[in-house]
């Protein structure tokens, strides 16, 4: 019988068939990657519709407010709505328009009209009309609004009203600043101009940083905030003055925080004025009027007040600033070096006046005394 044949089998091969098969990892790493991918595309899709406005609620459309006040049309479409004050167009000797500031309407010419003299309106032959700024009220929203285009919807208003070759500009707070506007592009259809109270863009060039930051620094927190976010990422407005995390800017919140004592004892004379039309004023959306507005004022502008010169020069035509010592909205410090650097301005400081001043007894008749009493040459 022949022997059987040994095999005989290396330790390696040995443990090779002895050795169990290495349990597979749960492939978590993946499933989490893809849960990450998902979670950011979402945050990023709602981050981005979260910056993105409500379409305008425009007056006279088909969901939107009823278009009540008299209007014109503008060579690009556009509506503005606007009111008139005084002795009839066709009787006056002065003619003005005036331009509101931020959260208001037409209306709110009353800062002048509420306490302006009828015996100088009658003898002076005054007419003054008022025009909601686009968005505002009954105006259309400009999408496309620029430093220079408010400057010519007041020529196109004041044309399309016949207001001749020469009218007068006063502006209040924003509206202040929107006359610097007038005084670079439209300066040869002005008899006059009166800035009371007007907005100060903290980042115009002319301005020396230290006092600009000093002007600054004097705003509320949340206030430097909301100015930040309008200078360097306007497209974040919506955003920053909807969201509930942080407060947002205070003249939206209407904050008494940034009243001075004179505002806030003129406060009731001003809510009993405003109580009928306070609706009107951002009806039309608060993007498009307060939002817009801030991006304009805080924004990047084509070119700096500060550096301007007399248009005026041997013409009598005269400018008046008029600014309040314990104004909280629109540094006084600021408006002082603005005046010093622009010699031509006439200036006009007053005692213990806040922001609000020109509501105060005998205010709207001195700003308009000294508006047509530095023309008469004209």
């Amino acid at each position: 019988m022949a022997a059987g044949t040994t095999r005989k089998i290396s330790a390696a091969s040995a443990r090779a068939h002895t050795r169990k098969p290495k349990a597979t990892a749960p492939k978590f790493g993946g499933i989490f990657k893809k849960i990450l991918f998902v979670c950011f595309v979402g945050f990023v899709a709602w981050a981005y519709q979260a910056t993105q406005p409500p379409p305008p609620n425009t007056c006279g459309s088909k969901n939107g407010p009823t278009a009540t006040a008299s209007r014109i049309q503008l060579k690009d479409g556009r509506h503005l709505a606007y009111k008139e004050y005084g002795v009839p167009k066709d009787n006056a000797k002065h003619k003005i328009v005036f331009v509101h500031g931020f959260d208001s309407c037409r209306h709110d010419a009353s800062a002048i009209t509420a306490h302006l003299s009828p015996e100088i309106v009658e003898s002076e032959g005054v007419y003054i009309v008022s025009f909601d700024r686009p968005g505002y009220g009954e105006s259309d929203p400009n999408s496309k609004q620029t430093v220079k285009s408010i400057a010519y919807d007041i020529e196109e208003l004041a044309d399309q009203l016949g207001l001749g070759q020469r009218f007068y500009v006063v502006g209040f707070s924003l509206g202040g600043q929107i006359v610097w506007t007038c005084l670079k592009y439209i300066p040869h259809r002005l008899a006059g101009a009166a800035l009371i109270a007007p907005a100060v863009n903290f980042w115009w060039q002319g301005i020396p940083s230290n006092l600009s930051a000093e002007a600054y620094k004097q705003q509320l927190p949340q206030d430097q905030w909301a100015l930040r976010v309008a200078h360097y990422t306007p497209w974040l407005n919506y955003w920053w003055n909807s969201q509930k995390l942080f407060p947002g800017f205070s003249l939206i919140a209407q904050s008494p925080l940034v009243l001075s004592n004179q505002d806030i004892e003129l406060i009731p004379r001003i809510r009993s004025i405003r109580e009928e039309y306070q609706a009107q004023v951002r009806q039309q959306g608060e993007f498009e009027s307060l939002h817009r507005d801030l991006a304009f004022a805080f924004g990047k502008w084509e070119f700096d007040p500060t550096g301007l010169e007399n248009p005026f020069s041997g013409s009598g035509v005269s400018v008046d600033l008029w600014q309040g010592e314990e104004d909280k909205i629109a540094p006084v410090e600021l408006q002082r070096f603005i005046a010093n650097q622009l010699p031509w301005i006439n200036y006009h400081e007053l005692s213990g006046a806040g922001h609000m001043f020109p509501f105060a007894d005998g205010i709207a008749d001195s700003v308009i005394k000294q508006l047509l009493a530095g023309n008469k040459g004209l």
